[in-house]
């Protein structure tokens, strides 16, 4: 009879479980564990208005082979965007129309953006190739995260807008 309470009891925890995950994912939830912005758990809400430098978004990567190749290498977490990845989270660097140069650091409009060093070799030594630089093109954002390991349009360059899910906003996050 203990055995039965125990299974019963495991598998209606197993259940409650699984209710809250999908509550939370419906309700816009996400759990952030890689490098790009503070772990913990944050939310994607609706834009509804004009996205704008500085914004904190949740976007999905297009299915191309320089994503597979990121997700071969381990830069992007297994989600539920298309393609099999997480959506990641970057802020909004420039807009379409900006001028973007690529060198040691990243430089919009020809002033410096902080923390954008461009690493060469990934932290396993492997090459690296940069975003050439040029115009973000129209209905493109340039996406940036301060973090040192991040994968961003350094290396990407500037992604579709069609792409984003919704502002990112932090619930509970732990501080570096």
């Amino acid at each position: 009879m203990n055995r039965v309470r125990a299974i019963m009891g495991l598998g209606a925890s197993a259940l409650g479980i699984g209710l809250l995950a999908a509550a939370a994912f419906i309700g816009g939830f996400r759990l952030n564990l890689t490098p790009s912005e503070p772990l913990g758990l944050w939310r994607i809400e609706a834009v509804d208005r004009a996205i704008t430098i500085g914004d904190l978004v949740f976007v999905c990567p297009p299915v191309t082979p320089l994503f597979e190749e990121a997700r071969h290498r381990l830069y992007l977490a297994h989600g539920l965007c298309p393609g099999g990845v997480a959506p990641l989270i970057k802020s909004v660097a420039a807009l379409p129309g900006q001028y973007v140069e690529i060198g040691e650091n990243v430089a919009i409009d020809g002033r410096t953006l902080p923390s954008s060093h461009v690493r060469r070799i990934d932290g396993a030594g492997r090459p690296l190739t940069p975003f050439a630089g040029g115009i973000v093109p129209t209905g493109y954002l340039y996406l940036h995260s301060p973090f040192v390991s991040s994968y961003d349009s350094r290396y990407f360059g500037p992604i579709s807008e069609t792409g984003v899910l919704g502002l990112a906003r932090p619930i509970l996050i732990v501080d570096p």
